[in-house]
């Protein structure tokens, strides 16, 4: 009887595998339970055989045990079912970027997703921490990991989620190492935060970051001919506003993981109030309601920018994601159409807000693929 109540949870649990998480914990272990499936199957497959010889609920444990497993590692046939496409899609989305019969660069080595790198473990890479500016009230700094390549290198500055008013250079970190193992600089930054900064203010951070970067290149062997912003949530509304307004000529292309693109949308539609007051949130960063300050929601929506000289543009989104709608990256994908703009959308069907968190997870590789093979090919 015990038994078959534990798998009942588990079964209840793995739901979370196809729909969204309906309040903040359950959020969390959505991540655990797309990202880390094997873990979870593991432990109903032990449920399952243990007490496959109790005589009380002996079939329908056993049945509801094997079905529980099977959800649980549907995230790894889904990876599968979207890798087979995605170097093809990459390759027809983002040909031509320099020329017109110029290649997608993948990475020999690489392959969208395999089950052996679940098992896998990234090895982490050491960084300096650097002081990028200095204004009269604060100073900002940023994590700087060296290519391993010694020589002039493309930088990928890395702007971190948190709302806007949390979060650090140091937030899921392994990406920085990988990239850097690749032979990219990479410049994680930390940025002025809401409430008592508001837009723009990240985004003359970011400026300050490139000012420094280029100022001290020699030293860190970077190529300033070839940056590259990364933002996830938060932080890539602030990378995708600053790529397609700075006008910044070294810039070769944006990554922006489930980032808010149209921040007049987002605040029409607010997000499940059990998982975050994103209203509030905006208020906070914008400096008041839409009906307060609508001009200034447009002036930091993303979208709005977009133009005909826009920079190449990689989107990466889970369709569960329960903080940032997809929505926002559909957006974005069909301003980034209409302008004829070099992008490529990853869909990522069973993943929610933050899924990178485990970079040899499902949809960590897919998205960790996406991204090397989109920096290779805008950088080339």
């Amino acid at each position: 009887m015990i038994r078959f109540y534990f798998i009942l949870l588990f079964f209840l649990i793995s739901l979370l595998s196809f729909l969204k998480a309906p309040a903040y914990y359950l959020w969390l272990l959505a991540i655990g339970v797309t990202e880390f499936p094997l873990i979870f199957a593991g432990i109903t497959a032990l449920l399952t055989v243990s007490g496959i010889w109790v005589q009380k609920y002996q079939l329908a444990g056993t049945v509801l045990g094997l079905v529980t497993v099977a959800i649980f590692l549907s995230p790894i046939v889904r990876a599968y079912w979207v890798a087979k496409d995605v170097k093809a899609d990459m390759n027809l989305s983002l040909s031509g970027i320099k020329t017109s019969n110029a290649p997608v660069i993948f990475d020999a080595n690489t392959q969208p997703f395999s089950f052996l790198n679940l098992f896998k473990k990234t090895k982490d890479l050491s960084y300096r921490s650097l002081t990028y500016v200095k204004y009269k009230d604060t100073s900002m700094s940023l994590d700087f990991y060296p290519s391993q390549i010694i020589s002039k290198r493309p930088c990928v500055i890395v702007v971190h989620g948190g709302s806007w008013a949390g979060g650090d250079s140091q937030q899921l970190p392994e990406l920085n190492s990988y990239l850097a193992a690749k032979g990219y600089n990479v410049a994680s930054i930390n940025y002025r935060m809401a409430p008592k900064y508001q837009t723009p203010t990240p985004v003359e951070d970011i400026q300050a970051a490139i000012a420094y970067l280029r100022q001290h290149a020699e030293e860190l062997h970077i190529d300033t001919t070839k940056l590259v912003l990364l933002g996830r949530s938060a932080g890539a509304q602030i990378a995708l506003l600053a790529a397609y307004t700075i006008h910044e000529p070294a810039l070769k292309g944006v990554i922006d993981f489930y980032g808010p693109a149209d921040m007049v949308w987002g605040y029409s539609i607010p997000s499940n109030p059990l998982i975050m007051d994103s209203r509030k949130v905006m208020d906070n960063y914008i400096g008041g309601s839409y009906s307060q300050v609508p001009q200034k929601y447009v002036a930091c929506s993303p979208l709005e920018f977009v133009s005909r000289s826009s920079v190449p543009t990689l989107l990466i989104h889970g369709n569960n994601d329960v903080l940032v709608a997809p929505e926002h990256s559909r957006r974005l994908n069909e301003k980034l159409q209409k302008n004829s703009i070099k992008h490529y959308w990853l869909k990522l069907p069973w993943a929610t807000h933050g899924f990178d968190f485990n970079l040899n997870g499902p949809g960590g590789q897919l998205s960790t693929y996406a991204v090397l093979t989109f920096i290779n090919t805008i950088t080339q």
